[in-house]
Parts: structure tokens; sequence; C-alpha cells
């Protein structure tokens, strides 16, 4: 299976490098001190704390396999890598919102890190793509579940 590109700014590869360090120590451990507890109790067939282990243990696995495909096809987006020319990945992007004459900053980061209640937005979506490529001064229309937004930029830093 072809997977495709995930960028990464180091500090989201940090962030997931300390979560499947976690995953594989403390939360493995700690689930598999439930699933001995819950064996200590006999007959597994009718056993709810079993079951519950069981399925907790299998979506730990999961998650542990999910991160570390993300680091294996992951790409890291470093400071000498973004560009103040043009809005790239990692670029941080301070925009006018034309409706509501409001300024807005946003961080351009890939769909990893995506946190829009921190103005963290993934290239993926509406607004990081009708950025991605554009220059100051110019004006972008985004077609959002709301409607169309408006954007001018105003400027592109790291």
């Amino acid at each position: 299976m072809l997977k495709k590109e995930v960028y990464l700014t180091p500090e989201g590869l940090r962030q997931l490098e300390e979560e499947l360090e976690y995953l594989k120590s403390t939360k493995r451990r700690e689930v598999a001190a439930r699933i001995k507890h819950a064996l200590s109790f006999g007959d597994i067939s009718e056993n709810s704390e079993y079951d519950e282990a069981k399925n907790e243990q299998a979506l730990v696995e999961a998650k542990i396999a999910e991160i570390e495909d993300t680091l294996r096809y992951s790409q890291i987006i470093v400071d000498e890598d973004i560009t103040t020319d043009a809005v790239s990945i990692g670029s941080i992007v301070k925009l006018l919102d034309l409706e509501f004459d409001e300024e807005v900053e946003y961080r351009i980061v890939g769909s990893t890190e995506a946190n829009p209640s921190k103005n963290r937005i993934s290239n993926e979506s509406p607004v990081g793509k009708a950025l991605m490529g554009k220059k100051v001064g110019e004006t972008v229309e985004v077609m959002t579940p709301g409607g169309i937004v408006k954007f001018k930029i105003l400027g592109i830093g790291k």
C-alpha cells in the first residue's frame, strides 16, 4: 500500500516520538497488568474486565502502528526549508479577513499536527489549500461550510 507523505514540524515529530515511547513502555505495561489482573478472576468467557482490557490492548497496539507508520512516511519541515516568498508548509501567515475586517494568523502544518483552536491549520484544509503558493498582497477566496470567506495575505513568516 502506498502511503502519502506526512509533513511534520520538529515539534510535531518530538510529540509523536514521545507519545510512541509512552504507549510502548508505560501504557503497554498498564494494559498487560490489567489483563493479568482480570485473568486472576478465572473463567474469561464471562469476564468483562478481561474483555475491556483486551479491547484497550488492541487500541493501544493500533495507535502504536499508526504512529510508527506516520513516522515512517514523515518529512520534517525545518526553518531552512520555509520560504517567506510564498505560503508553504511551516509558514506563519498573517491574514486580513475581509468580511469582518479582522487580522488572523495561522501556521500551515501537515494534517497530523492541525489544531484550529491553536491556529494551526492543515495544508489539506480548505483554507490551507487556498493559501499554498500564494504571496503577500494576494487575496484568496475559500469555500467553507459556512460559505465563501475572503482573505488578504498581509505577511508570511517562519
